[in-house]
């Protein structure tokens, strides 16, 4: 099946290359191209469902903060001159500058509605104010072309640099969040003949059952409707799939434990805690003495 990002690399290379080459060749040095950001075909799922809205040829022709508005102008202009159709699929024609998911942006204008700022995040604060999900379309989809290379280290950056200390404190406030929501409260809801209170503390349980398992591959977890498709392509922890997918419907405590036990058992594989327990509680204290930033240490266990 044709995938987005084939249509979008094919387009830029048939048509965006060749027209911005002959009109602007002093511009190829200064600028990026490619698709990245929200929707499933950034990430490689989108399917024939996702064809009934945001899908089709595009691309974003990514240009440096400084470059003046009327050389971007007439980027934006030859964009808009490029073939209406490729493949047989219209190409969308509207927002071309500055707006909408394709055409010419700014690395500033693309990369701040993700991270709050003009690339990557820069301090701590910020690492572990931004949901996870903005960083993972941040860094999603392909880059077909990078004259200066600045986007592709940016998105690198947002993909591999978050900080140890901050990736403790968040794995610390997932062992803590697992064990109170499904160790903890799950069985005395069910004790007490509350299954939708149960449920709901299930709900909470595989969210951050989830979040852990991104947390623990160095990954960042993306929109909640495709987490658990991201977890089946993890290198690890990806067979808590099935037991995180079926506690949704079935609130079961052995299921919980198990996949308490697995979490145990890959923090003390990554060195992070050298406890025996199965509660996840002790671990997260024991994974919040790793974290040498004070400010970070001194955070509430259950904080990030």
């Amino acid at each position: 099946m044709l995938k987005g990002l084939e249509l979008a690399r094919g387009f830029w290379e048939e048509h965006g290359a060749p027209a911005v080459r002959e009109a602007f060749p002093e511009e190829m040095g200064w600028l990026a191209a490619g698709l990245a950001g929200a929707g499933s075909d950034c990430a490689g799922w989108d399917d024939e469902v996702s064809r009934d809205h945001d899908w089709g040829p595009g691309f974003v022709l990514w240009v440096p903060p400084e470059m003046d508005s009327r050389r971007r102008f007439a980027l934006s202009a030859l964009y808009d001159h490029l073939p209406g159709e490729y493949r047989g699929w219209p190409v969308e024609r509207h927002s071309r500058l500055g707006g909408g998911r394709f055409g010419v942006k700014t690395w500033e204008e693309f990369f701040r509605p993700f991270t709050g700022c003009a690339g990557a995040p820069e301090t701590w604060r910020q690492w572990m104010a931004l949901p996870s999900w903005a960083l993972a379309q941040a860094c999603s989809g392909e880059v077909f072309y990078d004259g200066p290379g600045e986007v592709t280290r940016i998105r690198q950056t947002i993909r591999d640099g978050m900080p140890e200390d901050v990736r403790r404190k968040k794995i610390a406030a997932r062992a803590a969040l697992m064990a109170q929501a499904g160790q903890y409260n799950v069985p005395r809801c069910l004790r007490r003949g509350e299954r939708d209170a149960a449920l709901l503390a299930t709900g909470e349980f595989v969210r951050e059952g989830l979040y852990m398992a991104f947390l623990l591959n160095r990954r960042h977890m993306p929109y909640y409707k495709w987490a658990f498709r991201a977890l089946r392509e993890l290198p690890c922890l990806d067979e808590l799939a099935e037991p995180l997918g079926k506690l949704l419907t079935q609130p079961r405590q052995e299921t919980i434990e198990a996949v308490c036990g697995r979490i145990a058992q890959e923090l003390r594989r990554q060195g992070l805690s050298d406890g025996p327990w199965e509660y996840l509680e002790p671990h997260a204290y024991q994974v919040m003495k790793g974290i040498r930033d004070p400010d970070i240490a001194a955070l509430h266990v259950m904080e990030g």
